[in-house]
């Protein structure tokens, strides 16, 4: 009797606990429901996919900011990202370009440090250092000729190093062209590549006046580039790349913030006498809004193979369909003047 009493006490614990299940559970599917869109598509969709996740909070935009004049050409923030994204390495060959031998951004190198070599050339004038040049010579400290093996501040040689990385657009071409949505803004309006919805099409490629997204041709033949670090920065930690600098020419932080650094950054080398100094992408004339991942540069943006004025692909389509258009219509007129004849 006590068996059966008790068989019967779980029985109705049971069917309790099944029935406040089913009541939250139809009380949740109630809530998700209402936030479905009412549309017959929209409701197709969601009882294929499910329901909708909510879209994360806003986050402050967040952003890298290149000190080109502080870059040693270490190689750690390539070193770096590789090992936490896990991007395989290719075999090693000679490029011929001075110690480069990753050559350009890929789909494997989401970071590549330039090596630019000024050998032979008139270097800009470094009012300070020359001087302490000319005094070091003059009292023998240093050779009058120096010899091969001198650093660049003692003769008129001189490397530029440049870690390039994809400057994640504030408009960015690659996010206008791609068809399927895989590229996305996250929440710290970086630009993202989903690899689960790319299909592989290369739109977003050609589109990328800086040559940074490319297709994977090995193995998964989707587009791929710098993500930065979103895995960490969920987390609040610093990209891979940033925290191995050890010269903070990489530094990460909020867009608005390190723009004022970088301005500051920039009015102390023009103090010191190198005029030659400038920004790339700070302001908001590159693309119609600026880049997320800037630079301070010591030459030309065409030294180190920046576009001065990188074109915006999309800015073309109405012209180009006008005139498509435009064209139809000709072609339609003659065809019909000639029928007629």
């Amino acid at each position: 009797m006590l068996t059966t009493l008790f068989t019967s006490h779980k029985r109705g614990i049971a069917k309790t606990w099944r029935s406040g299940f089913q009541v939250d559970r139809s009380q949740q599917n109630t809530q998700q429901a209402g936030q479905l869109d009412r549309s017959p598509l929209g409701s197709m969709v969601s009882s294929l996919v499910g329901p909708k996740e909510p879209a994360p909070p806003p986050q402050p935009v967040m952003g890298f900011f290149t000190d080109t004049s502080l870059c040693i050409g270490c190689k750690a923030c390539e070193v770096a990202c590789k090992q936490w994204n896990q991007l395989p390495a290719k075999d090693p060959f000679w490029t011929g370009s001075s110690y480069d031998n990753t050559g350009h951004l890929s789909a494997i190198a989401w970071r590549h440090v330039q090596f630019i070599e000024e050998i032979g050339e008139t270097r800009p004038a470094l009012p300070l250092i020359d001087e302490q040049i000319s005094r070091a010579r003059s009292n023998g400290t240093i050779p009058m000729t120096p010899p091969g093996t001198a650093l660049p501040f003692f003769n008129t040689d001189r490397w530029l190093m440049r870690s390039d990385v994809c400057k994640h657009c504030a408009h960015a071409p690659c996010h206008e062209a791609c068809p399927t949505g895989a590229i996305i803004r996250t929440e710290f309006d970086t630009v993202y590549v989903q690899q689960d919805i790319c299909n592989g099409c290369g739109y977003c490629v050609v589109a990328c006046p800086f040559g940074v997204i490319a297709r994977d041709e090995q193995e998964t033949h989707t587009a791929r580039k710098c993500t930065l670090c979103y895995d960490r920065m969920k987390d609040g930690l610093e990209p891979a790349c940033a925290k191995s600098c050890p010269t903070d020419s990489i530094q990460y932080g909020e867009v608005e913030e390190l723009k004022q650094h970088a301005r500051e950054r920039l009015g102390l080398l023009h103090e010191r006498g190198l005029n030659e100094a400038r920004l790339y992408g700070v302001d908001d004339n590159i693309l119609e809004g600026g880049l997320h991942a800037f630079f301070l540069l010591l030459d030309e943006p065409e030294v180190y193979n920046l576009p001065s004025n990188p074109p915006r692909p999309s800015n073309n389509v109405i012209p180009a369909s006008l005139w498509s258009i435009l064209a139809a219509l000709l072609l339609s007129l003659s065809g019909f003047l000639f029928l007629k004849k």
